[in-house]
């Protein structure tokens, strides 16, 4: 894998490039998100990355998966091949790996990823209307 800089403000900039694109999503529902992935069977979930700036996480994904990624509230950027090689831990100031790679080396299934949005904003919604 490799990392590049997406020009997209909702995509940790550092992010993995060649052999992957990312989804996005806000870190709340990403979390739940990873929880569910993390309870399932296997590795359900790949490399994580969180951008406490902008409050978002990025999966890593197949690639190709940007092409068809429709699911609401995030978004799948495809990257373009080009950057520098992946390292545990992304460079400078602003993102870092919730699950790094080497401890997470397969991207995340979109299928099942997006199965796994879906709960967590079911989870996030129940929630809120408690309050």
């Amino acid at each position: 894998m490799e990392t590049s800089r997406v020009n997209d403000s909702r995509t940790p900039s550092g992010t993995p490039a060649a052999g992957c694109d990312v989804v996005t999503v806000p870190a709340r529902q990403g979390l739940e998100a990873v929880d569910i992935l993390r309870r399932g069977p296997g590795d359900a979930v790949g490399p994580v990355l969180h951008d406490d700036g902008g409050d978002t996480l990025g999966f890593l994904v197949p690639p190709g998966t940007a092409a068809a990624w429709d699911v609401p509230g995030s978004t799948c950027t495809e990257t373009d091949g080009r950057g520098l090689p992946l390292a545990p831990e992304p460079p400078g100031a602003g993102p870092d790996w919730l699950l790094p790679p080497g401890e997470a080396d397969l991207a995340t299934d979109p299928a099942v990823l997006r199965e796994a949005l879906g709960e967590a904003a079911r989870m996030i919604e129940a929630a809120d209307s408690c309050r």
